[in-house]
Order: C-alpha cells, then sequence, then structure tokens
C-alpha cells in the first residue's frame, strides 16, 4: 500500500523559508512522478510544482516565480518543496501526490495523496 506523509509545516512571517517532505513508502519510488499541490482556505486545489521519476524534469506553476523549488532524493523515497519569500497568500495545505503515468500538473492525473500539511504565513 503507497502511503505519502508530509511534514515541515507550520507557521512562518511573510519573507520566512519553509522546505516540505514528503516521504513515500510502499512503493518503488523512482516510479512514481511527484507533484506539490495547495488548497487555501475557500479555494480549489491548485498544482504548484512537480518533478519527473529522475528528477531531470521539472515544471511549476506560474505563481511559483522561482520563489518554490520542488526536488527530490530516491534514495530516502522523499520529494521535497522548498519555499522562499514566503507571502500571505501561500497559507494552504499542501499535499504531495504521486502520479504512476508519467507526470501531469492535473490533480486527476495523480494516484495517491497525502495528508497534508498546514503552511500558514502571517504578514
Amino acid at each position: 500500500q503507497v502511503q505519502l506523509v508530509e511534514t515541515g509545516g507550520g507557521l512562518v512571517q511573510a519573507g520566512d523559508s519553509l522546505r516540505l517532505s514528503c516521504a513515500a513508502s510502499g512503493v518503488t519510488f523512482n516510479i512514481l512522478s511527484m507533484g506539490w499541490f495547495r488548497q487555501a482556505p475557500g479555494k480549489e486545489r491548485e498544482f504548484v510544482a512537480r518533478i519527473s521519476r529522475r528528477g531531470g524534469s521539472v515544471y511549476n506553476a506560474d505563481f511559483v516565480k522561482g520563489r518554490i523549488t520542488i526536488s527530490r532524493d530516491n534514495a530516502k523515497n522523499t520529494v521535497y518543496l522548498q519555499m522562499n519569500s514566503l507571502k500571505p497568500e501561500d497559507t494552504a495545505v499542501y499535499y504531495c501526490a504521486a502520479d504512476l503515468s508519467g507526470g501531469s500538473s492535473s490533480e486527476r492525473d495523480y494516484d495517491y495523496w497525502g495528508q497534508g500539511t498546514q503552511v500558514t504565513v502571517s504578514s
């Protein structure tokens, strides 16, 4: 059974940085394309970033604008989301997700989801 567990969320001030981690188990990690999504209060879940199976290809949402970096360590079965210069509008529950089929920005294409980790950015 595939499990994804996110950690690293918390309450920070605007301008701070956070690194989220997502540890996978129950699967051979390097067959999965991985993505991060977020859902702010009262809004639909939106795509943040994704990374290919071996980490050679990444794709970011337009709003990332260099502030957010996705990476992975296949030896540790973990994908990361480094977020810098955080803004109050980054406040959301952040989810990691795994895609068996090869990478997508649509949440409908992801097969497995973590439970989410809350990120709150105060002004």
